[in-house]
């Protein structure tokens, strides 16, 4: 308790004038130079430190979920930074705003699917593939039945096999670190075809979820651990926007191509669907990417 008489208990960080400690440790003495960033991540969040094990397992997620191209949330972050290149923070927060049940979130919606399917199990948990197998395949055609989707299953590029799924699988193997929500994830990959009918593969985030749900993590907050991850990639995006950009060029691209298309009662339709005179939009100008409508790029970019 504080000379005022308040109290707020907290087993993360405190300071005084000459120490930081965070989680129980002397920050410079204990932790800077010998903790690295992902190990410290899972214990805060944990609370207790990782093994070696769930350090290798936990950081493989972080590198698999770190970035997937030209996603919406990297292009989010790209085109707040060409608008507000002097806000680094809402460029990111932008990016990251974006995370949600199309991309990023599967991690924890498969995450939370798993467990919820293990939770409801009667009795132990099956020992082997085929039991595995059984609880994969009732699970499904009950999802089936409710019309939702099975999360974990299919990505829009990764039409076969997404890269990313067997090394993690693999990783965990070898850590000793393939659990129920692993071991259930793969039944769903193997019997999943008898109930819809086709084959999808078993995409990155998915299995991504199902190893932090293995790891012990609360499975309410895994999608804040692939935001974590994407803040990396999003962070060299906006890196490379700055060396390389190309914001302005999706802008325009976008904007000089609209069209308009008068809707069903417009007052300035006349029936035909065409443009009101007028409307068209101007021919892309021949100014060089960041200095459009006379605005000069950021210095950094030049």
């Amino acid at each position: 308790m504080t000379d005022n008489g308040l109290s707020f208990p907290t087993s993360l960080g405190t300071s005084d004038p000459t120490t930081i400690r965070l989680l129980g440790q002397d920050l410079s003495a204990d932790l800077m130079g010998k903790v690295g960033f992902g190990e410290l991540a899972f214990w805060l969040v944990a609370g207790r430190r990782p093994t070696p094990q769930e350090t290798r397992v936990f950081e493989t997620v972080l590198v698999a979920l770190a970035d997937h191209g030209f996603t919406p949330t990297a292009i989010a972050a790209r085109l707040t930074y060409l608008s507000a290149p002097d806000s680094v923070q809402g460029a990111l927060a932008a990016g990251l705003l974006g995370g949600g049940s199309r991309f990023l979130g599967v991690t924890e919606d498969c995450g939370r699917f798993l467990a919820d399917v293990l939770a409801a199990h009667d009795g132990p948990l099956p020992a082997d593939d085929e039991g595995f197998d059984a609880l994969a395949l009732a699970a499904i055609t009950e999802a089936r039945a409710a019309r939702r989707l099975v999360p974990g299953l299919g990505h829009p590029v990764h039409k076969v096999q997404d890269p990313r799924t067997p090394v993690l699988l693999d990783i965990a193997e070898q850590e000793g670190l393939r659990g129920p929500h692993l071991r259930l994830f793969e039944a769903i990959g193997r019997v999943h075809p008898r109930v819809l009918g086709r084959t999808l593969p078993l995409n990155g985030a998915g299995v991504c979820g199902a190893a932090l749900a293995d790891l012990g993590l609360p499975v309410d907050l895994l999608r804040g651990f692939a935001l974590l991850a994407r803040a990396a990639g999003l962070l060299g995006h906006i890196a490379e926007e700055r060396r390389n950009p190309i914001g302005m060029d999706v802008y325009l691209a976008v904007d000089r191509n609209a069209v308009y298309t008068a809707e069903p009662g417009d007052a300035t339709s006349d029936g035909s669907g065409a443009a009101p005179a007028g409307s068209a939009r101007p021919p892309v100008p021949t100014e060089p990417p960041g200095t459009a409508g006379g605005t000069a790029p950021p210095s950094s970019t030049s």
